[in-house]
């Protein structure tokens, strides 16, 4: 968790309960105006309102490609959340119950996910995509023993993250890029405005860990060149 002037960002797992729990603290014990949280209106009324079984008009938004990694995608959460008794985005439904609880006002951050996967297919290669699958189905995209033998049930250090961010950097840039480095610029904007519209009121974002510290650097210096230029 960090804070910034009147905002603060956790940076939570989707599969760890610990965040369930620090999301649910925060929020109850804040009690802030605004409760910012990594969705789009897609992804929440699939988390609110659970869809089963395969839409046609899903694969002709996103495409074959996209549609199949989005299946892949949400398959290896689920399986990862069952691992730790979990259900994936249940920190992000909790902090929506919290919301209501303390009465304030919930407002979604992210791309629409249908341009996110857009965007994979049009900008990552193929021959990246298929091994990224594969490293995921195989388990061997963590292969040094730090990262092996992370505790799904907690939300990774500091020091970890960045190492996974790194080797995402490293061995798939161009999904590092549309899934990490623009998001990222997209939500930081987006709080940027809300912080300007609230500036008294107590702000609090749930994002994912990995998007934590960059989102609150692109926040700083945005409000840094503004000060520069009054």
């Amino acid at each position: 968790m960090r804070i910034y002037k009147n905002l603060t960002v956790i940076g939570t797992s989707h599969i760890s309960a610990d965040s369930v729990k620090e999301v649910e603290g925060v929020i109850l014990n804040l009690r802030p105006k605004i409760v910012a949280l990594e969705l789009d209106k897609d992804r929440l009324q699939s988390l609110l309102h659970k869809k089963e079984g395969v839409r046609l008009r899903d694969i002709k938004e996103l495409g074959v490609i996209g549609f199949l990694f989005n299946i892949v995608g949400a398959w290896v959460e689920r399986k990862l959340g069952e691992k730790v008794g979990t259900v994936p985005g249940d920190e992000m439904r909790k902090a929506i119950r919290c919301s209501h609880n303390v009465g304030a006002k919930v407002v979604l951050i992210d791309q629409n996910i249908k341009i996110t996967i857009k965007r994979l297919s049009k900008n990552v290669r193929f021959i990246e995509k298929v091994r990224l699958v594969f490293d995921i189905l195989k388990g061997i995209v963590i292969k040094d023993k730090e990262l092996k033998n992370l505790d799904l049930r907690k939300v990774p250090s500091e020091k970890i993250i960045k190492k996974l961010m790194k080797k995402m950097k490293r061995y798939y840039p161009n999904f590092y890029k549309v899934l990490v480095i623009e998001r990222n610029i997209i939500m930081a904007e987006k709080l940027s405005k809300i912080m300007e519209v609230w500036p008294e009121e107590k702000i609090v974002a749930v994002v994912g860990a990995g998007h934590e510290s960059d989102i609150l650097k692109l926040i700083k210096d945005v409000k840094t060149k503004i000060k520069s230029k009054v």
